[in-house]
């Protein structure tokens, strides 16, 4: 095992969260946080912990800087509606959160690296930015330079599904032809990913 897929697993099992296919399998067998103490009962956390490890739990399934996050967070607050429903959704239509979700990649970080990479268009044009806002009505596609190297040929196939959740409402997707289409905003009930919002907003208004 590498350093970085160690590091995504011991992550991955010190905020109870799977970050990769990988670390999924090992949670399943061992539910606990790494470490000589991680089967034992800790002292409750604080407010303020509880409050932390949520918002680490929603940066580390996004993959992002914590400088991303509190722009994000800032653009919720000012956006009308529920300001945690409103962090997710902006977050989701990241590009690189789409390309996972279209089943083009198996993880966050391989999504990451596809765009930067430059294999990823946006009706028709390059976008090297990961953070990119997909906009409802949009066409994500593979270059057709890449479509045929190995990565996206097992994609294709549908090699990653075991692995990832079914592909959200909110995306219609043809992955034989590698290409997805944002229909519409997502909604954060549909949002495969793990975490309480609330407690990330209390987090960033408390500071």
């Amino acid at each position: 095992m590498s350093s970085r897929s160690r590091s995504k697993t011991r992550l991955s099992r010190s905020l109870g969260v799977a970050l990769t296919p990988k670390a999924a399998r090992i949670l399943e067998k061992r539910p606990y946080a790494p470490g000589e103490h991680g089967r034992t009962k800790r002292k409750a956390d604080s407010d303020y912990a509880v409050r932390l490890r949520e918002k680490q739990r929603l940066r580390a399934q996004y993959g992002i800087r914590e400088k991303q996050l509190r722009i994000a967070f800032n653009e919720a607050r000012r956006t009308q509606g529920l300001t945690g429903e409103n962090l997710v959704e902006l977050l989701e239509m990241r590009l690189d959160a789409l390309v996972l979700r279209a089943g083009f990649a198996r993880t966050t970080a391989q999504a990451r690296q596809f765009v930067v990479h430059r294999h990823i268009l946006v009706d028709g044009k390059i976008v090297d930015r990961p953070s990119f806002r997909v906009k409802p009505g949009q066409l994500i596609h593979v270059k057709a330079r890449s479509e045929g190297t190995e990565p996206f040929q097992v994609a294709a196939a549908g090699g990653h599904a075991d692995v990832l959740p079914k592909v959200p409402a909110y995306l219609d997707v043809e992955l034989d032809k590698l290409q997805a289409r944002l229909e519409r905003r997502p909604k954060r009930a549909e949002i495969p990913v793990t975490c309480d919002v609330q407690l990330v907003v209390e987090y960033y208004a408390a500071r």
